[in-house]
């Protein structure tokens, strides 16, 4: 798999082929510049560490991601060993991290982070419906996760991807979404025949 994307490849209307991933790995963000959608792999370790490392305060949720080298090192750790990560990668740098665990679950916990300096270009959304069309594809039938019900950015996201909120504690909600949701069939349709 390449590891950038060329500036100039738009996918608005590749149609797909019987070879092609769940969802288009080749992402256009709102600014126009190219976003590779990739699996993790060891080569991103670093980068991946490199973009939690410096994660501003307010834009950590319920602990994580957590707040030293060491322990980002071992949170990611055990995401990678039992879960689905994938990453987003501009410029040969890894600016946002998606991922399911455990991949054992019927019902597994789904988590995205992007750079902050990257906010506000589709990337977050775009790493949402990489993961529903892969746990989709996978045979998992939801996913959960958990928000602070005061990250009005991320809970209107989750919200648009068909995430329903089904319990509330204190200030977190739990909300999951059912692979029952056209969203599921959207996200894993050729670019060309998207909607979203």
């Amino acid at each position: 798999m390449t590891t950038d994307t060329c500036s100039a490849w738009d996918p608005a209307n590749c149609t797909g082929t019987t070879g092609c991933p769940p969802r288009c790995p080749r992402f256009i963000d709102k600014r126009g510049e190219a976003v590779l959608v990739e699996p993790y792999s060891p080569s991103r370790f670093d980068g991946l560490v490199s973009m939690y490392v410096d994660y501003p305060e307010r834009h950590r949720s319920m602990g994580i991601p957590p707040v030293t080298r060491e322990r980002i090192g071992n949170w990611l750790e055990r995401l990678l060993d039992r879960g689905f990560n994938i990453v987003a990668v501009h410029g040969g740098r890894v600016i946002g991290h998606a991922a399911y665990s455990p991949c054992s679950s019927v019902e597994p916990q789904f988590v995205v982070f992007v750079d902050p300096a990257f906010h506000d270009r589709g990337i977050g959304s775009e790493l949402c419906r990489h993961v529903i069309a892969q746990a989709a594809d996978a045979g998992h039938e939801a996913l959960v996760l958990d928000v602070d019900a005061a990250n009005e950015r991320a809970v209107h996201v989750y919200h648009r991807m068909g995430f329903e909120t089904v319990e509330r504690s204190g200030d977190d909600l739990r909300m999951r979404l059912p692979f029952d949701e056209p969203i599921v069939e959207t996200v894993q349709l050729p670019p060309a025949e998207r909607s979203t």
